[in-house]
């Protein structure tokens, strides 16, 4: 069973009525300032897409949806969202907002396919959030301006959160740094990805690893990435001569210092333009999704140019209050001799 017991481990807030009070500040003050950095409006978002539309996440492909019949539709059948990667597009396209607008959603889905450990759980809550950009603002200068504007949010949530709960003192540095997972590669070829993302990290504090999806120099993707929302093949211009530096995406992580390894937050990017998302069902072998609705949409130039992504809440809210376990700050479904082993070391779940 995939279970960390970090050493000595105490609940710094001392217990479920400050945890969850705590958690509500957390998500309250993080969406307002993620809103104020980004331009962002909250809209409602669905729980259940139909299936065959193309709308779900794909995740890395192999995860299964939970599924189901609609009476009233026929038995139509409908799926649990994975994420709103792609239905964040759409609604902008309905929405008409301009370039420099955008929206945010508390979005919740199931993925029973899940690995329960510490952080993973079959219920997932993040905020997904996507904003319309201009066609000249697909280039790496840009998201990484949008990923600082989003560590500043970081930054200032857990100040505040020091102010209103001062046990728990600030850790996050003043900038994060970006590199390539191709550069990890190169710094590291003896480890695994995660090997290499836990290293960097616990060098850099809060680190932001471009180019997850498109295969590296030794031709496997740094990480798994669906071919439909984030460009990761396109060439970007960075790096050594020759090297493999592609796409504009990547992975927010932080260093954890409970669990006493890396700690991915965010997974964002700027999104397919037509091109791109012929190149990359190209190279996953699945240009037959290009007879979906959202694909069609896309292809034929319909949708606005998008970058987005979505950010844990339940995540951020373990990391910012110190917590050993993702039960500790939502209720969910573990299994007996995982709770048997938290509860003998002071991991209280929900």
């Amino acid at each position: 069973m995939p279970l960390y017991i970090p050493g000595n481990y105490s609940d710094v807030l001392h217990g479920t009525e400050n945890t969850e009070k705590a958690i509500k500040y957390v998500k309250t003050m993080f969406q307002e300032n993620l809103s104020a950095q980004l331009a962002l409006l909250r809209v409602t978002a669905p729980m259940v897409v139909l299936s065959g539309t193309g709308l779900n996440d794909d995740l890395n492909g192999v995860e299964r949806p939970v599924s189901f019949p609609i009476k009233g539709l026929g038995d139509a059948r409908a799926e649990v969202v994975h994420s709103l990667a792609k239905w964040k597009r759409l609604k902008l396209h309905e929405m008409g907002l301009p370039p420099g607008r955008g929206i945010y959603t508390d979005m919740n889905a199931l993925r029973p396919d899940e690995e329960l450990d510490n952080i993973h759980s079959i219920y997932v809550d993040q905020w997904d959030w996507e904003r319309v950009i201009m066609p000249g603002e697909r280039t790496s200068d840009f998201l990484r301006k949008t990923v600082r504007r989003i560590y500043e949010a970081l930054k200032v949530t857990e100040n505040k959160i020091y102010v209103e709960f001062p046990e728990i003192e600030p850790i996050l540095p003043d900038e994060i740094t970006f590199i390539h997972s191709e550069e990890l590669l190169e710094m590291f070829p003896g480890m695994t990805a995660k090997e290499r993302e836990r290293e960097i990290t616990r060098r850099h504090r809060a680190v932001f690893i471009i180019g997850i999806g498109g295969a590296l120099s030794d031709g496997v993707p740094h990480d798994g990435r669906a071919a439909d929302y984030d460009d990761w093949s396109t060439p970007n211009g960075e790096g050594p001569e020759n090297a493999p530096y592609r796409g504009l995406n990547g992975d927010i992580l932080v260093w954890n210092p409970v669990l006493d390894t890396s700690f991915e937050l965010s997974s964002m990017g700027i999104r397919v333009g037509p091109e791109a998302l012929s190149r990359q069902l190209a190279i996953r072998g699945e240009e037959w999704k290009s007879d979906l609705y959202f694909h069609r949409m896309l292809l034929a130039g319909k949708l606005p140019y998008t970058v987005g992504g979505g950010i844990g809440q339940s995540r951020l809210c373990m990391f910012l209050l110190r917590k050993a376990h993702i039960g500790e700050i939502q209720s969910g479904i573990w299994p007996e001799e995982m709770r048997r082993k938290c509860m003998e070391n002071g991991i209280f779940l929900l």
